[in-house]
């Protein structure tokens, strides 16, 4: 069988279930020899600190096999950003918002709304600390501080990751892991991705590395289930939808016994 390059395409906000089918994909990407190399078309303002350590390392374990370059669209900030860095290359547009190396975690308390509505909640709990983080009062300083300190692991877990995979000491990462984002452009000049282009520039770069030519590129993504695809749309077009719907029903199922498990 002719070889193949891969074009896995991400866009939304990373979470575990919006994550979890991308992580099925490229594990069974590294056992599909036909497969030679996996561009990753992304752009996304990041998500969740945990599934996006487990896109950079989906997306890392893939490149130890076979190359993997990343192409950051409008955005590859924070969590998208981590999970680009597991590509061997990085591409971006000039005007792509990229960076935002940094972590957040937001405490929301609600008790003086809940005052003004009249609303009582009485938490019951076992545990000091069990009621602190639900919402319905202030944090402790005890309890802040606490907070402050797992934020801070995962903060240096982000520099160090970037200065691993961007070949850099954390002395250089640390100013720029400040939460802020740069053009692709001033990216480039920082050492935070590896050249300026269009996801047609990285999936060139990755025929003229395979031997693979871009003629030769199929585009994978999670299957979507086949009632949605028919329901979606007008009905008035009831009848295009339903030939359609069976045509990518098909496809998907091509695609799912060639790239998925």
């Amino acid at each position: 069988m002719r070889p193949l390059l891969a074009h896995l395409q991400f866009r939304g906000t990373i979470r575990e279930q919006s994550v979890e089918p991308y992580l099925r994909i490229l594990k069974a990407l590294q056992r599909k020899n036909r497969v030679r190399g996996v561009l990753l078309d992304i752009s996304s303002g990041g998500g969740a600190d945990i599934p996006s350590q487990d896109f950079y390392l989906a997306v890392k374990r893939l490149n130890a096999v076979k190359p993997v370059v990343a192409s950051i669209g409008s955005m590859g900030a924070s969590g998208a950003y981590m999970a680009a860095l597991g590509a061997r290359k990085i591409y971006a547009y000039a005007d792509s918002i990229v960076g935002s190396i940094g972590v957040v975690s937001a405490h929301v308390a609600v008790r003086g709304l809940l005052d003004k509505l009249g609303v009582h909640v009485e938490m019951l709990h076992e545990g000091r600390h069990k009621d602190a983080y639900q919402g319905f009062r202030d944090l402790t300083d005890e309890e802040r501080a606490k907070l402050q300190a797992v934020i801070g692991d995962s903060y240096r877990d982000f520099v160090e990751t970037v200065a691993r995979e961007r070949h850099l000491p954390v002395a250089q990462i640390l100013p720029l892991a400040t939460g802020e984002f740069w053009s692709g452009r001033k990216a480039l000049e920082l050492g935070l991705i590896d050249a300026l282009g269009d996801r047609d520039a990285a999936l060139q770069d990755l025929a003229q590395g395979t031997g693979v030519p871009v003629g030769r590129t199929v585009r994978v993504a999670p299957p979507q289930p086949f009632m949605q695809r028919l329901l979606s749309g007008s009905t008035s077009f009831i009848g295009s939808r339903l030939r359609d719907g069976v045509r990518d029903a098909v496809e998907d199922l091509a695609y799912d016994s060639l790239f998925h498990r």
